[in-house]
């Protein structure tokens, strides 16, 4: 791997909890050898993040400064960073059929129950959301550590779908 961050984005249906998730906490754990990036496969109209997946970021330092909601068309566009991974984090996205990724990148699929689905009270929903974000940080831990011989693009897809078994 080069001085390049490693582009990562991270897919989900509606782009409102699991993938915001996943991509403001592998930009903080990153440090500059990633650049996530999120998006959804059909993002409801003026969908925005969840307030509570927002919440559970900020009460762990995490920024949430520029986190929106968009489709995942806007990454097949010409002029849009090239992925290296992409990751589908729920099983609805990860069963739908993809857009064209220039430089096929990529991908591994990790699975987390949806956080904003769950009934209940209002500290109920925050701490699944909590446990949301600590499982997907387990995961992206393990994908930082990872030294860099194990991103190399022939290695990498089969590495991402091992840490989805962790």
């Amino acid at each position: 791997m080069n001085d390049k961050p490693m582009n990562v984005l991270f897919l989900c249906t509606h782009n409102s909890a699991r993938s915001i998730l996943a991509e403001a906490l592998l930009n903080h754990l990153g440090h500059g050898r990633f650049k996530a990036y999120s998006a959804g496969s059909s993002p409801r109209a003026n969908q925005q993040p969840n307030p509570l997946g927002l919440q559970v970021l900020q009460s762990v330092g995490i920024a949430t400064e520029g986190l929106h909601s968009k489709s995942w068309d806007a990454f097949a566009l010409p002029g849009a960073p090239q992925m290296d991974l992409i990751i589908t984090v729920c099983d609805n996205a990860a069963g739908e059929t993809c857009p064209y990724w220039p430089g096929h990148p990529a991908t591994a699929h990790w699975g987390y129950a949806d956080p904003s689905a769950l009934e209940g009270s209002d500290a109920q929903k925050l701490e699944a959301f909590r446990q949301t974000l600590h499982a997907i940080r387990h995961r992206l831990e393990l994908l930082v550590d990872l030294p860099a011989a194990s991103l190399d693009k022939l290695r990498l897809q089969s590495t991402a779908r091992e840490l989805a078994k962790s």
